[in-house]
């Protein structure tokens, strides 16, 4: 059996059979690595030095910013200029349109009540199922509506993808927003 241990991921390449004095190794090892990461401190972590500027490695870069944003607006443009040119009714337009909206706004504040409870932050459970209920309900609205629509297998999948896409990116957005905004908090 060969291990080999690839930063913090463990990939195993197994060559015969596994048993259990392999799975105990492997779990010493995860949690001598884990053990590693927790021990370190604060001041060989929050801070790394390129040249005369110093940036902690937790605060977004820029690159990720802009790479997010292209990516929200690449998934709502692509899907509105298709519902542009789409030859459907203008209610249905209008479906599709409200479902981006509302699935927008879903992902957007299940990042917000997931990460505030994540830092102890008190979220309702109401509101966190509220907001883990229309995430979920818009997917499924999507789906229906693609699945009755009479568009082309290649619409559909369009629309699917950028929706995905504008939804996946949102979540994105909004966690540097935060993060930018913590960041700018404590150098105040």
């Amino acid at each position: 059996m060969s291990i080999y241990i690839v930063s913090n991921f463990d990939i195993l390449i197994f060559s015969g059979l596994l048993n259990i004095r392999h799975l105990v190794h492997i779990n010493y090892l995860n949690k001598k690595n884990m053990e590693t990461l927790q021990n370190k401190t604060e001041e060989t972590t929050s801070i790394t030095k390129y040249g005369d500027k110093v940036r902690n490695p937790f605060k977004p870069t820029a690159a990720f910013i802009g790479a997010s944003w292209f990516a929200l607006l690449t998934g709502m443009v692509g899907y509105c200029i298709g519902l542009w040119n789409a030859t459907i009714a203008l209610n249905e337009k209008g479906y599709y349109f409200t479902i981006l909206l509302f699935g927008l706004f879903a992902v957007i504040s299940v990042q917000k009540s997931v990460r505030d409870r994540a830092e102890g932050l008190p979220v309702t459970d109401l509101y966190y199922g509220i907001s883990w209920f229309a995430t979920i309900a818009a997917m499924v609205l999507l789906t229906i509506g693609l699945w009755n629509a009479d568009l082309a297998r290649s619409e559909k999948g369009f629309y699917a993808m950028a929706f995905c896409l504008s939804l996946f990116s949102a979540i994105a957005v909004q966690k540097n927003t935060r993060d930018a905004k913590m960041f700018e908090d404590k150098e105040l």
